[in-house]
């Protein structure tokens, strides 16, 4: 128990500073192959590309343990792209929508139909259009586009960043925020448990005070002996905490595991899961709604490919493949010790677009929550991190549970050895016992038995012959 703890003389701690895990983020794109038809109206057609892989490394800083058996720390990651192991460059061009534009044309729905008029000009006069074809590069880390600047000289605040966009330019080089978690130093049934993540006990992104409430782990680890029901931990991408349920048993490669997959009500709407209306009041099961955490750009999570989700999504646009082997996200943790031996989590990011009146970029797309991209993190403990750790936590223990059946075989000869020596040692004794007469002893008169009456005897002899 004492190795668990987070605790710098624990065997674990450095595995929990700097995670040893080579984990590898895969990013699939979601090419568009008629854009002029789409704005005409028609279904959008999607083509994978990629994978474009990464190779991520994760590590805390600003540790600081606190008189309350908790540690503070935030973890810093770090994206580098892998051209061996991706299927293209980041210099590929791939045609997109206008993340920016068709996002604020959303955002802007509701406003006087002038204003919308002015910012449609506007748009012409910087030649935006509703789709882009942007590199790989670009679309992940940034690109400096003058939209911006623009929409907020109409609608102040309607952007609240400045530099360049990209929907994984926040991702590289920065934290996930200040997580405080339990060490379970006292208590090793809360070890890794958070306390609060950036200082708050819950968020508000949501309408639910169940929905806000930050469960679980930082999603590194989990408490020792678990059970195989269920595992939480909040996901600052998700902006939510996450539940996943046991699936089945195994191991991984020779250490034994519980898998834990996503459960079909993950993403449910309200009316399918009456617990999640407070993440996202939507028509469909499937998604969910995270512009209240994205800037309230009309975004929305789901699993790759629309897997497990309404099949009116699936059905919305051509080209999608849900299948369970590709796109369910998997967690394959030790029980006995709570450590993820190898792990898949499968997220796909949509964007809401379609025709907004008064901006005549937008055409005449009808609604649509259209996939831009899904990714995969995974990683599985290898090299000598799995030797050590299969040494001492399944070697070992088995060695001792072998070592003792071998030791009660042994007993069992001894023990039925002593029994039979004791038994022969019963017998000898009772054969020499003066209870047990032999056959060639007599009986002795009571006279010769009995010392006073023999001496007497003699005594009134000794008398008459005198």
């Amino acid at each position: 128990l004492q190795n668990v703890r987070i605790d710098p003389k624990s065997i674990s701690f450095s595995m929990w500073k700097d995670i040893p895990v080579p984990f590898y983020m895969s990013v699939y794109f979601f090419e568009v192959l008629n854009p002029k038809q789409v704005l005409q109206g028609e279904k959008p057609m999607l083509s994978q590309r990629g994978p474009y892989v990464y190779r991520e490394f994760r590590i805390k800083n600003n540790i600081t343990f606190h008189d309350n058996d908790t540690v503070s720390f935030r973890e810093y990651r770090h994206l580098f792209f892998q051209p061996d192991l991706s299927n293209g460059t980041e210099d590929d061009y791939i045609i997109v929508p206008n993340i920016l534009m068709m996002g604020a044309a959303v955002m802007m729905e509701k406003l006087p139909n002038f204003v919308k008029i002015l910012v449609s000009g506007a748009l012409a006069g910087l030649k935006q259009e509703a789709f882009m074809n942007r590199t790989v590069g670009e679309i992940m880390w940034g690109y400096e586009d003058p939209l911006i600047d623009t929409l907020n000289m109409f609608v102040p605040g309607l952007i609240p960043f400045k530099g360049k966009f990209g929907l994984f330019v926040e991702v590289n080089n920065s934290d996930s925020g200040l997580f405080t978690v339990n060490t379970g130093m006292k208590d090793i049934s809360i070890v890794h448990m958070v306390d609060t993540w950036n200082g708050l006990k819950k968020v508000n992104y949501w309408r639910s005070e169940e929905c806000n409430m930050i469960n679980g782990t930082s999603g590194e680890m989990w408490p020792p002996f678990m059970s195989p029901t269920s595992l939480e931990f909040y996901s600052p991408d998700a902006c939510r905490s996450l539940t996943l349920v046991y699936e089945q048993s195994g191991n991984f490669k020779g250490v034994p595991t519980y898998r834990f997959v996503a459960p079909k009500t993950l993403f449910a709407n309200g009316t399918d899961y009456p617990p999640n209306e407070g993440f996202c009041p939507c028509l469909q099961s499937g998604i969910q709604n995270v512009s209240t955490c994205r800037l309230n750009a009309p975004m929305f999570l789901s699993h790759p490919h629309f897997y497990n989700a309404d099949p009116t999504l699936v059905s919305a646009v051509g080209g999608l493949h849900p299948s369970k082997e590709q796109h369910a996200l998997f967690l394959d943790v030790h029980p006995m010790t709570g450590i993820p031996m190898n792990c898949s989590i499968k997220l796909q990011l949509n964007l809401y677009i379609k025709e907004v009146s008064g901006i005549i970029q937008t055409g005449k797309i009808k609604p649509v929550v259209l996939p831009l991209l899904w990714f995969a993190e995974s990683g599985s403990i290898e090299g000598s991190v799995l030797k050590q750790f299969y040494t001492n936590l399944v070697l070992i223990p088995s060695l001792l549970d072998y070592l003792q059946y071998i030791i009660l075989g042994l007993s069992v000869p001894l023990i039925i050895s002593a029994a039979v020596l004791m038994a022969m040692s019963q017998e000898t004794t009772s054969e020499k016992s003066p209870c047990h007469p032999t056959p060639q002893s007599k009986a002795r008169p009571i006279s010769e038995t009995t010392p006073l009456l023999h001496g007497a005897e003699t005594l009134s002899q000794d008398s008459a012959e005198a």
